[in-house]
């Protein structure tokens, strides 16, 4: 496996495992991996929320850790970079909503480049309207936007640790995927310019 430059699209509020947890990851088997935020400059952080299953009709959310930023936005250009992460929480929410995001995310997907989308991530995906006819997983919440945006939802598994693979997609419904997500993206990322 060469390593390869990975850029990592957070806000406040992204999901602290979902953000901090796929980083270490990717650095520990050797990708360079840069974070931006949209208004951030490297060096600043965004706050992250801790997302938890507690026994209520939905997550329970509490304030994580701070998690630092690379790169500043305008430097994120999607041409040096050989893939993409999105991690959800509440960030893809309103990210979603600059059209600086979507250039970014199109310009990625236009290229063909892998690109990892966990739990609300997908969200991002859908208003960059890139999931016409595509199959995705996210978290449940999130399949009306995925279906809505004419994709195909992919049932969650009720351990939350399936993942799924559409072409340079790599889609899963929440943090306990980690280890089946981040294998997914991998094998993409391999795959990618072989």
């Amino acid at each position: 496996m060469s390593s390869k430059r990975i850029l990592m699209l957070v806000g406040d509020f992204v999901e602290d495992y979902e953000a901090m947890v796929p980083f270490q990851m990717l650095l520990m088997v050797g990708h360079h991996v840069d974070s931006c935020c949209p208004d951030k400059q490297a060096g600043d952080t965004v706050k992250t929320a801790i997302h938890d299953f507690e026994g209520d009709q939905t997550y329970s959310e509490k304030v994580g850790h701070n998690f630092g930023i690379t790169i500043g936005f305008e430097e994120a250009v999607a041409a040096e970079y050989d893939a993409l992460v999105i991690p959800g929480g509440r960030a893809p929410e309103y990210l979603r909503l600059d059209r600086r995001v979507l250039d970014l995310v199109c310009k990625f997907h236009g290229a063909g480049k892998p690109i990892a989308a966990i739990c609300h991530g997908p969200q991002i995906l859908a208003a960059a309207g890139i999931i016409n006819g595509r199959s995705i997983s996210c978290y449940p919440a999130v399949s009306p936007e995925i279906t809505l945006s004419g994709g195909t939802y992919v049932e969650t598994a009720a351990t939350f640790d399936n993942a799924h693979i559409d072409g340079n997609l790599v889609t899963a419904p929440a943090w306990p995927a980690h280890p089946n997500w981040i294998a997914s993206f991998l094998k993409v990322l391999d795959n990618a310019n072989s």
